[in-house]
């Protein structure tokens, strides 16, 4: 008998860092350059996020290699495509409702582009190839 795994978020004022061992951690940022395959239940993502209206590259994968975490990012390049747009704009940053949308779908469907369609928006530029042409 295998019991379901429960997809849980928490806040607290404490630091990821104190609350997790070092090894359990896998920082989520666009700037990444492993790419995130399949959640694993004995990890803990950390969706790295600013609140900023302009994008910082490299800052959230900065901040993880200074805390020697291990980093992943989703995989849009993997399973999406750049969609032609007016402004030729092509964006992987995804704010964190975003990226929860994405992690949760995954969960339950086991789909990434499942996963990406719920959660990267079209604005972003990039879309599944099944509707690249639309």
């Amino acid at each position: 008998l295998t019991l379901p795994f429960v997809f849980e978020m928490d806040t607290t004022p404490e630091s990821y860092l104190d609350l997790f061992p070092l090894e359990t951690i896998v920082y989520l940022t666009p700037d990444s350059e492993n790419v995130l395959e399949d959640i694993d239940p004995g990890k803990v993502y950390v969706l790295g996020g600013l609140v900023d209206e302009s994008i910082h590259k490299q800052l959230t994968l900065r901040r993880a290699r200074e805390q020697r975490l291990q980093t992943a990012r989703l995989p849009i390049r993997e399973y999406m495509v750049r969609a032609p747009n007016a402004r030729n704009y092509h964006c992987e940053t995804l704010a964190i409702n975003q990226v929860f949308d994405v992690l949760s779908t995954y969960y339950e469907t086991r789909s990434w582009p499942a996963a990406l369609r719920a959660g990267v928006s079209s604005g972003k530029g990039y879309v599944l190839p099944d509707t690249a042409e639309q």
